[in-house]
């Protein structure tokens, strides 16, 4: 039971490409399709914590492998998306600094203070959940005009920078900590 988050995470990764495959195929159905392995990918990301949690199942490949999982598949969405002239390209720069910033972040908190990855709170998972909301919208009501299109991938990026934001303040919060303790 301990490796079936790790199972499900990684078959979240190996959906990355699919995604791809299918948002760029030449069907009529295509974009609905995509949305329904988008759907699949957000759902095993909420099954693979729930059998972590359940199962006492963490392990530092699952540690790895869920958020690697998420982020590959939100950026793959926001790319296609790009591509397919949906959103500007400053949407997916904007993701991808945010994106390496909590990496690197994350990284150096681990090394420097020995501190544990900080669990996902309730301004992260909304911002999840707008997000994704935003982008199964933008791909499936095509006719959205470019102006609402951009304004609602921004409304949910400055969501997810408030996130950031609320993660930084955790980190800063606990690294005061530890140096009192030190």
């Amino acid at each position: 039971m301990k490796v079936i988050p790790n199972i499900i995470s990684f078959f979240r990764i190996c959906l990355v490409p699919v995604f791809v495959f299918v948002y760029f195929s030449d069907e009529a159905e295509t974009k609905l399709y995509a949305v329904l392995i988008y759907a699949l990918a957000a759902f095993s990301d909420f099954l693979d914590g729930f059998f972590a949690r359940k199962y006492r199942a963490s392990s530092n490949l699952g540690k790895l492998l869920d958020p690697l999982g998420d982020k590959l598949m939100t950026f793959t969405v926001l790319v296609c998306i790009t591509i397919d002239r949906v959103i500007p390209i400053g949407a997916v720069l904007v993701v991808g600094v945010k994106e390496v910033l909590m990496g690197v972040g994350g990284i150096v908190l681990h090394r420097k203070a020995h501190v544990e990855l900080l669990p996902s709170n309730l301004i992260g998972k909304t911002s999840t959940v707008v997000f994704f909301l935003v982008c199964v919208t933008l791909m499936l009501f095509r006719n959205i005009p470019a102006a609402i299109a951009t304004a609602m991938i921004y409304l949910a990026i400055c969501l997810t920078l408030v996130a950031l934001v609320s993660y930084l303040i955790a980190y800063i919060r606990v690294m005061k900590n530890r140096e009192k303790t030190d």
